[in-house]
Formats: structure tokens, C-alpha cells, sequence
């Protein structure tokens, strides 16, 4: 289904905000990068124990998912700049607490309070309040391309943050720094991030907030709000269920656990690894830009769907490839179209919520997210680590991820956004 006559460049229609609101994302992802390559190695020069650390990451997790819910929900209502500096400064706020003190309670509640990313993912309640900002200063035939170029700006900046992370790590040893103080300096530039950001969240006009003149729950009640929802409240809980499932399936198949199967399996070294995924997620990365351009001819659902449901066949047939290099082919092709669905299913939940409950269905969408895919891994590496089982994540995962994009069309195929009716 066409929707009109091609579109013009997302660059060319971007603002002063929409520039902004990358500068900010690509530095944000960065940082993330840089922190997630020496964070758990600085920890351990710091004197904690491996089940401190762990437990330490555990509450980060549970912390930043908590915050963000909190923080999403109440940002359309009390400002989306301000939600926005208040996590800058609780990311400032946990890299000052990291890189200054070994006291385990401090450092507890900094990772229970601030905003930290050991995995280098995006955390926090960032991506949910920009995706609605940007939702509101880009034109609706336009919102998918943009969110593309955004989670592409993401991926590679998190790559060339871990890049440096690392390489400045190195070059810290070699310079004479030990133990802890070959990494503090790269925490201590975390937090320096933060506070860079909170300034640079400053600079945002008032036309990333939402007005009076946008209506909804500008003049309700907080009684008539439930997590800062009003009208879109069925229609997110229908999408949040959904995406919960998705991310249950795909638990099952992250980054770890294929590359545990693939040196289980085959042998492969760390090394060998490396390359695959690296390869892997710049593919997945450029992958989704043509979400955009599939959107505007096909629409946002069966974009989502009808590249979603081949990549998960192929997810299904790795395990049985009877050689690495078929099952790594399989893999790469797989990657290549897994992520456009990404950028569409963040334009569709924008598009079919009001204005101003974007940044809470965003984080309402985030938050299932995240549950669901907190559960799969424990199964899946238990399953992997027994050789007749070793199979069973992929056919699961699949499996899974298959329902979810049959459900997904039932649901919501009817329901398409503004701009493509």
C-alpha cells in the first residue's frame, strides 16, 4: 500500500530539537558503550566479590527499569525537559558515586538510584521521552525513516564507545595506572557524560513538550490517569502484552547464549566470535533503514510482520545447519532483516497513541519489554548446556516470535496509523 508521493529526506526535515534529540542519543549510547567494557573489571579492582558484583548489576537493572516507569509516565504531565535533565543528572549522579567511592551500600544505592548500563543497552528514561518528542516535531510520514537513522545512530555509537572503552583501558595500563585506577578515569568520564547531557536537554525548545492546545490529559485529573494513560490505555496494554511476548521469545536467543551454542556446537573461538557478531549487528543495524521505505509502500503492520516472520524461520533452521558456516550464514541472513521491525514498532506505538501519552506508552511498551525477555535466559543456557537440548532455544524462540507476529496482525491490522489511512 502506497501512501503518497515519496517523501522527503528525514535529515532535511529535521529541527534544531530533532538534531538535538540525536546529539544527545548518540552520546548517551556512547557513554553506554565505554561503561559496559570495563565496568565489571573495575568493580572487581575495587575489591568487591563476584556475588556483590552480581548482585550490584542485578539491582542496576531492576533500578533503571523502575525509574524509567516512573520517570516515562510523569513525563508528558510535568515536562518532557525536565524528566529528561532529572536522568542526565541521575546518570552524572551514579557515575560521581562509582568512581569516588568503595563503600558496598553507596555503591548499592547508586545502582538502585542512578542510571547505570552494564550491557551497554539503551536504560534508563531516555529513549522513551525522546521517541515522543521526536514523535511530535517530525511529520507522521516521516517518523519511521527518522526512528531508523536513529537506532542506527545508536548502534554504532555504542560500538565505537565500547571501542574506546577498551582501547582506553589499554592504554591507561600502559601508561602506569593499576588495578582500579586503570578504569576509574573512564567512569569518571561517564558521569561527566551525564552531566553534559542534562545541559544539553537544557537547549530544547518548548516544542518537544506537550501544550494546552494538544488536549487529553492536560485538563484531566490525576484520578483519570493510570500510568500516565487516558484514552490509548487498552490499545498500549494490548501492544505491551504483545511486545512482553516478543521479547520473552527473543530472550532465548540473545547475543550470549547463540554464541555459547555456536562454540558448544562447533568449536569456535572467542575470537572467530567477535567477528560473527560484529558483523551480525552492523547488518541488523542497516537493516533498518529500509523499515522506512517499506513502511510508506506496504505500512507499519505488515512491515513489522512480513519481515519479522521470515527472520524467525531462519532462527529456527540454525540449529539444524549441519556445518559452522551455513549455521553462521544463516545466522548473518537472519540479522540482516531482524530489525526492521525495531524502528516500526516505535513509529506505530506513536502513531496510534494521543500526543500526550506518548512518552508512557513508550516506557509502559519498554517496561513489558523488559520483563519478558528477564525470564528466557535461565532456561535457555540450562538448555544449551545439555547436548540434546542444545537446539530447543532456537525452535522456542522462533516458535514464540511467530505467535507474537500472528497476533500482532490479527490485533492491530485494522488499526493503522493517521497518515496511512
Amino acid at each position: 500500500m502506497r501512501t503518497g508521493p515519496t517523501s522527503p529526506s528525514a535529515a532535511g526535515l529535521l529541527t534544531p530539537d530533532g538534531w538535538l534529540l540525536f546529539a544527545t542519543r548518540g552520546t548517551r549510547l556512547f557513554a553506554y558503550g565505554l561503561l559496559s567494557v570495563i565496568l565489571v573489571l573495575y568493580l572487581s579492582e575495587t575489591g568487591l566479590t563476584d556475588a556483590e558484583i552480581g548482585l550490584l548489576l542485578t539491582l542496576t537493572l531492576l533500578g533503571d527499569t523502575a525509574l524509567s516507569l516512573w520517570i516515562t509516565t510523569a513525563a508528558d504531565r510535568l515536562g518532557r525537559r525536565r524528566m529528561l535533565i532529572l536522568g542526565a543528572l541521575l546518570m552524572f549522579l551514579a557515575g560521581l558515586l562509582f568512581a569516588t567511592s568503595r563503600n558496598f551500600a553507596v555503591l548499592l544505592v547508586a545502582a538502585t538510584l542512578g542510571v547505570i548500563s552494564p550491557s551497554g543497552n539503551e536504560v534508563g528514561p531516555f529513549l522513551s521521552i525522546e521517541q515522543a518528542a521526536l514523535s511530535q516535531i517530525v511529520p507522521g510520514q516521516l517518523r519511521t525513516r527518522v526512528f531508523a537513522w536513529y537506532n542506527l545512530l545508536g548502534s554504532f555509537a555504542t560500538a565505537l564507545g565500547a571501542l574506546c572503552g577498551g582501547m582506553g583501558a589499554q592504554w591507561l595500563h600502559e601508561a602506569g595506572y593499576r588495578g582500579a585506577d586503570t578504569y576509574r578515569p573512564l567512569v569518571i568520564i561517564y558521569g561527566g557524560i551525564g552531566l553534559l547531557l542534562a545541559g544539553g536537554f537544557a537547549w530544547a525548545s518548548r516544542a518537544v513538550e506537550i501544550t494546552p492546545r494538544s488536549g487529553g490529559a492536560a485538563g484531566l485529573p490525576p484520578a483519570k490517569l493510570w500510568l500516565g494513560l487516558h484514552r490509548s490505555r487498552n490499545v498500549v496494554l494490548r501492544l505491551a502484552g504483545l511486545f512482553a511476548l516478543d521479547a520473552f521469545g527473543g530472550g532465548f536467543v540473545i547475543q550470549s547464549i547463540i554464541a555459547y551454542w555456536l562454540h558448544r556446537k562447533f568449536g569456535l573461538e572467542p575470537g572467530m566470535l567477535g567477528g560473527i557478531f560484529l558483523g551480525a549487528n552492523l547488518l541488523a543495524g542497516a537493516s533498518a533503514l529500509a523499515a522506512g521505505w517499506l513502511a510508506e509502500r506496504f505500512g507499519l503492520i505488515n512491515t513489522m510482520v512480513f519481515t519479522h516472520l521470515p527472520s524467525n524461520i531462519l532462527l529456527m533452521l540454525v540449529p539444524l545447519a549441519p556445518t559452522p558456516s551455513l549455521a553462521v550464514a544463516l545466522l548473518l541472513l537472519r540479522f540482516s532483516i531482524s530489525q526492521m521491525d525495531v524502528p516500526t514498532r516505535q513509529s506505530y506505538t506513536m502513531a496510534v497513541v494521543c500526543p500526550d501519552e506518548r512518552s508512557a506508552a513508550a516506557g509502559v511498551t519498554a517496561v513489558a519489554r523488559s520483563i519478558g525477555a528477564s525470564v528466557s535466559p535461565m532456561i535457555a543456557a540450562a538448555l544449551v548446556g545439555t547436548s540434546s537440548l542444545a537446539g530447543v532455544p532456537f525452535f522456542l524462540a522462533g516458535g514464540i516470535k511467530v505467535l507474537y507476529d500472528l497476533l500482532l496482525y490479527r490485533s492491530f491490522i485494522a488499526l493503522p496509523p493517521d497518515e496511512q489511512r
